[in-house]
């Protein structure tokens, strides 16, 4: 994400034969000779004759360039709908060619050099293809841009024109050839269809807002943003509003009363609480139904990152964490593919109706994800820190689980389960105010502290938003009547039996209880392999009594994986749901919704498939990256050493791991 440098533009940043160009444009056979008049050379670049061809290419666009180092040395450089190939023109067979697959360009603009007397212009093309990480085995992202100096005649602005049209065809290639998964089907709308499943693309220009919190995880958010995000929204020319928040809730606060029609997607840089404070204020909103249908997107400045790995993981990649992580997320942000995301209404015992996209969790998980909070400094690995500490003190919580299966066909809430034992109902009232809620929303929300940051380098043309102002109230809309929240069809009240057709768990005692929609838990918990944004699936996770500290060592450790769910524990036990209910009997725990404390007692939740939507890509690998990317997932450490830095943490906590196994396990047990 590195910021573009004008002075610098006239040579190429890719690592290889084609490195060091400055290279002059043409059409058709051969150079042009400046001798041309002007008329017909703007005549020729302006409109070139589509049945022109050269060396059989009858793509795009083609091009003549020669090397700055050497004269004599030229380049052949063809732009198809699917890809820029560079090639040295010689005698020689084995002639090294150079392919850019469109699909992993962001962007490419076209502009003048700093210098006034130089008449050439120039255009520039953003690629972030997957490339061998430097410092470790795997592969990942990595920033290419390409530049071409453009200098067909003596007039500067046919020159500017000449490149103008490159990055134009380049950008509208680019846009039709968004990564997608084999079987995907174009549509004549300009979306794409994937097994039944509709995905849309952004407007563009996309009128983004980017919502900050400085303070999540390491405190990183905004330097992360500034040092690979902020090059990236240029290169792709989205224009963007930037927000700091200042307070929890501020973000909630924020969505509920703004004019939304200022923008056409809403990005999140934090870690998931953020976003949860976004899908609740939407909800919140009297048009919540026309609001929830802003598209959101996820960019990881947090310490679990859940949603930002999980979308990753939907699009095929390769295993990434950290930096190259935000890049993946920044490259489908700039990419502009919107697909469904599923929601879920919670229900707590209090009456509050809340609403998250990613997991209920009750027990040990609870435990450690609130407790681990004091090492947030140290950042993801303050999971490990408090998973260690939770293990020495392994606690058993008591409570009362159902749920409806996913494959049962849903029945009315009023048809009861004629129960043989005590009635599934809120019989604890009390334990609904042991912990205080933190979701309310303050009374005096503070003014929202915006900073408009469309870079000034854009394309005037893209800029469509130019207000330094952001309306903090919706315009009123007379005659509008105030919209219901959606109806959990599949919920009785909580102080009523579940119906005849939910499963009710024998055990009582658990250890865990996790409820997730989402496949990672965090960047490096691959709890639910199988799921998607949008499956409609609760996946239900409980683990009951009675299994050691070390076998549910193992099931953490298997689960970076993904292989937990099929290593056999008889205590563990995995179901598809479309809604749940939980009461705790015991006294002391926690439960989150979304990483949020909420209040302690009865809650029950019911999937709602594609409420919302969601930035995400969901591509095609070739067939040694897709087996490369298993492999992968088989050695997490090795594909986390990115660089020395990262070296050593991952070998920090691979020693902390194996200390843990070696303590927990009897002695001659391993």
């Amino acid at each position: 994400g590195e910021a573009v440098n004008q002075t610098s533009c006239t040579h190429s940043r890719l690592n290889g034969p084609t490195a060091g160009w400055q290279v002059q444009s043409v059409l058709g056979t051969g150079l042009r000779d400046a001798s041309h008049s002007p008329s017909g050379m703007e005549k020729d670049a302006s409109a070139p004759d589509p049945s022109r061809q050269c060396n059989g290419f009858s793509g795009v666009l083609y091009g003549e360039f020669t090397d700055t180092l050497n004269d004599g040395v030229r380049y052949s450089v063809s732009l198809t709908e699917s890809a820029l190939t560079i090639q040295r023109i010689s005698s020689s067979p084995d002639r090294t060619k150079v392919v850019f697959n469109l699909s992993d360009c962001i962007g490419c603009r076209a502009y003048k050099g700093p210098d006034s007397a130089d008449i050439g212009a120039y255009f520039a093309a953003y690629f972030y293809p997957f490339k061998r990480r430097w410092m470790s085995t795997g592969v990942a992202r990595q920033r290419v841009e390409q530049c071409f100096r453009v200098a067909l005649v003596l007039d500067p602005l046919v020159n500017l024109r000449e490149a103008e049209r490159w990055a134009h065809a380049i950008r509208d290639a680019s846009v039709l050839q968004a990564p997608r998964r084999e079987g995907e089907e174009t549509q004549h709308s300009g979306s794409c269809k994937l097994k039944g499943v509709m995905y849309t693309e952004l407007r563009r220009p996309c009128r983004t807002m980017i919502l900050v919190n400085p303070h999540s995880g390491r405190g990183q958010a905004l330097q992360l943003f500034t040092g690979h995000i902020q090059a990236m929204l240029t290169e792709a020319s989205v224009p963007y509003t930037l927000v700091i928040t200042e307070h929890q809730n501020h973000a909630r606060e924020l969505v509920r009363n703004a004019d939304l029609t200022q923008w056409d997607a809403l990005v999140i840089m934090s870690g998931d609480g953020l976003l949860f404070e976004v899908i609740n204020g939407l909800m919140e909103r009297e048009d919540w139904q026309q609001a929830i249908q802003t598209p959101l997107g996820m960019l990881p400045g947090g310490s679990g990152n859940a949603l930002a790995a999980s979308i990753h993981h939907y699009s095929q990649s390769p295993p990434a964490w950290n930096e190259e992580l935000l890049l993946s997320c920044g490259f489908m942000l700039c990419k502009g593919l919107v697909g469904s995301l599923d929601l879920v209404s919670v229900h707590l015992a209090s009456s509050q109706r809340l609403f998250s996209f990613l997991s209920l969790a009750w027990g040990f998980v609870a435990d450690v994800d609130i407790e681990s909070e004091k090492y947030r400094h140290v950042g993801a690995i303050r999971f490990l820190m408090g998973t260690l500490v939770r293990l020495a003190s392994l606690r058993v919580y008591q409570g009362r689980l159902a749920y409806l299966p996913a494959k049962e066909v849903p029945k009315p809430p009023n048809e009861r389960v004629k129960a043989t034992r005590p009635p599934f109902t809120a019989q604890q009232p009390s334990l609904c105010s042991s912990l205080p809620c933190h979701l309310v929303p303050k009374a005096s929300p503070k003014q929202s502290s915006l900073k408009n940051c469309v870079d000034t380098n854009l394309n005037q043309n893209s800029i469509t938003n130019s207000s330094n102002v952001i309306t903090n109230m919706r315009p009123e809309t007379h005659g509008h009547n105030k919209t219901t929240p959606p109806t959990d069809s599949l919920l009785p009240s909580l102080d009523q039996p579940v119906p005849e057709n939910w499963t009710v768990v024998n055990e009582e005692d658990f250890v865990l209880v996790l409820a997730i929609c989402q496949s990672h838990l965090a960047e490096d918990l691959w709890t639910v392999p199988g799921a998607m944004a949008d499956d409609g699936l609760i996946h239900l996770i409980y683990v009951t009594a009675g299994i050691s500290r070390p076998a549910l060592l193992r099931l953490f450790l298997a689960m970076e994986r993904g292989s937990h769910l099929a290593c056999g524990c008889p205590h563990l036990v995995y179901e598809k749901v479309r809604a749940l209910r939980l009461e705790p009997i015991s006294q002391q725990g926690m439960i989150t919704v979304d990483g949020e404390v909420v209040e302690y007692g009865p809650i029950q939740a019911q999937v709602h498939p594609r409420m919302a939507r969601l930035i995400c890509l969901r591509i095609s690998l070739p067939t040694g990256l897709r087996t490369m990317s298993r492999e992968l997932s088989e050695m997490t450490f090795v594909a986390k050493q990115q660089h020395p830095s990262s070296l050593i943490m991952s070998l920090d906590v691979a020693f902390a791991k194996t200390t843990a196994l070696a303590w927990l396990y009897p002695k001659g047990a391993m």
